[in-house]
């Protein structure tokens, strides 16, 4: 017989504090005061599976956590994921267009890096552009997919959709490149695996610089994540990416972000879409 836990009360602007200076020292990730609601309703979560009852005996657990399995769990409620297939499609004409481009001048290595994947559309819609271009043509091509969240990693090897998360496909690449299956009595829809062969999936934190990751990317798409963080971060993560990024390499963010007056290592082709310049070549 269990014992019902009583509900932690709201939490206090000390806790609030404590919770986003924790945050932003581990990850770099700025919560905003107005966050309040959600941050409470969040955490609350994980004071509930642990059956705590207050959020100062979990900043406590927080603070004697050695193995940092807790925080990685906090890291997972407290993260927003939004994404869907082909999201900002646009990105995704572009990518064709540069990789046939790459194609026709003799290209037979391609890597591109999706550096904040969530639960998979973003790299998965990579690799089915990167079918359509190739077509019968066999180069090696790999996507690294990087996200902070072990929980949307999980989600995005699994590989498996419902079909209202297919709303965006396109049919031709709904039938080229998913498999319906039976899972459990439900049904789903399945990266095939020529597809998910091409894409990597690891964990990283943008505040863990230099990043562990070897070679050198041909295009970064990093959408719609820096704007969870404050300048100076998002200044650490453009050089970051402009070490990384081949010159004549495309990066691509959100729109509503920008590279304006934070590096001169990148021109800007079209509202954020950006191509990595020579070393000392200024925008």
């Amino acid at each position: 017989m269990e014992l019902d836990v009583p509900a932690a009360a709201g939490m206090t602007a000390a806790e609030l504090r404590a919770f986003q200076r924790l945050l932003f020292d581990q990850t770099g990730i700025v919560l905003q005061d107005n966050k309040q609601a959600l941050v409470e309703a969040r955490v609350s979560m994980r004071l509930r599976a642990l059956r705590m009852s207050s959020f100062g005996e979990y900043l406590e657990l927080l603070r004697r956590d050695r193995s940092g399995d807790e925080l990685t769990l906090l890291i997972d409620a407290v993260s927003t994921n939004v994404t869907h297939f082909y999201r900002e499609d646009e990105h995704f004409t572009f990518l064709a267009d540069a990789v046939g481009g790459w194609l026709d001048n003799g290209l037979d290595r391609l890597r591109i890096w999706s550096a904040a994947c969530s639960t998979g559309e973003e790299p998965y819609s990579i690799a089915m552009t990167l079918d359509a271009v190739l077509g019968r043509r066999k180069i090696d091509a790999r996507i690294l997919a990087t996200d902070i969240s072990t929980r949307v990693l999980a989600e995005a090897k699994a590989a498996r959709y419902a079909e209202a998360k297919l709303g965006t496909v396109p049919d031709a690449r709904r039938r080229a490149c998913f498999t319906r299956v039976q899972v459990d009595g439900e049904v789903l829809y399945e990266v095939k695996p020529e597809l998910q062969a091409m894409v990597m999936f690891r964990r990283l934190n943008f505040k863990a610089i230099p990043y562990p990751i070897r070679g050198i990317f041909d295009v970064i798409f990093c959408r719609n994540a820096m704007i969870y963080f404050d300048r100076p971060q998002r200044e650490r993560m453009i050089l970051e990416f402009a070490r990384l990024l081949k010159p004549g390499g495309y990066l691509l963010v959100g729109h509503s972000e920008t590279l304006i007056g934070m590096s001169g290592s990148f021109r800007v082709i079209r509202p954020s879409i950006y191509e990595r310049l020579k070393d000392g070549v200024r925008s």
